[in-house]
């Protein structure tokens, strides 16, 4: 018995939509460090290594914990970084620092054009992720985006994917989740959607056992190139919000 085509193709951001861990975040966290007068600066390497840790408060605290603050500060001082960072990280996205990931914008055109309902789950922070999304693809492309502020659950945990279904009115037998790791896909196979996985350089290597399909880019996933759009992912057009 053949899969009902998917009305809807729900994307991560950090990672998928734009490449903007290693040349993003981890340089706004480096500043963040320098401008607090902290001894700390991850290079390319070890903040691949970070990435394990979901959410870049967790990531902080984790990290400062291993450097030998107690919990208690780590917690408090985690806060404080992260929210510096977040204004750098917003201010590089203003200035058009972190551009789309190659090949994703012809994605994105031909998704449109077969009206397939297009929405955003990241447990980034809407201060960055909105303005980058009205910079980068306008204000209207993506009907939902569920961020983390909204959803305190990090990936692997579903709350993301789970709201973002409610609020298109889908099932998730007709929604595919777009992702760049193995939390990403945890989180959407949890939320019961099939999930094609696009790699980037710090995620190629990662256990992607239970992906639709595992893509090292958005131009070998296009659906005139044979991707998932034509290879047992079907898609189509838009369904009614019920």
């Amino acid at each position: 018995m053949s899969r009902k085509p998917y009305a809807a193709v729900v994307f991560d951001v950090d990672g998928t939509l734009v490449d903007s861990e290693r040349d993003g975040h981890r340089p706004a966290f480096n500043a963040a460090f320098a401008a607090n007068r902290l001894p700390y600066r991850w290079d390319t390497g070890e903040y691949g290594r970070l990435l394990a840790i979901t959410g870049g408060r967790r990531r902080l605290a984790a990290y400062l914990e291993s450097r030998g603050h107690d919990a208690g500060e780590a917690a408090g001082l985690a806060a404080r970084l992260h929210r510096d960072k977040t204004e750098r990280m917003r201010d590089l996205v203003t200035n058009g620092g972190i551009a789309a990931r190659p090949g994703l914008r012809e994605l994105l055109r031909e998704l449109v054009s077969a009206r397939v309902r297009l929405a955003v789950a990241t447990t980034g922070t809407r201060d960055w992720v909105a303005p980058l999304l009205d910079r980068l693809f306008g204000p209207d492309l993506f009907e939902v985006v569920v961020t983390g502020s909204e959803i305190g659950a990090l990936k692997p945990d579903p709350a993301a994917y789970v709201e973002v279904l409610r609020r298109l009115g889908l099932p998730a037998s007709r929604a595919v989740a777009v992702e760049d790791s193995a939390n990403g896909l945890r989180a959407a196979l949890a939320a019961g959607l099939a999930c094609v996985v696009v790699t980037n350089d710090y995620t190629r290597r990662q256990d992607f056992t239970g992906a639709a399909a595992v893509y090292p880019g958005f131009g070998a996933c296009r659906a005139d190139r044979g991707g998932p759009l034509a290879a047992g992912i079907p898609v189509t057009g838009r369904e009614p919000v019920r």
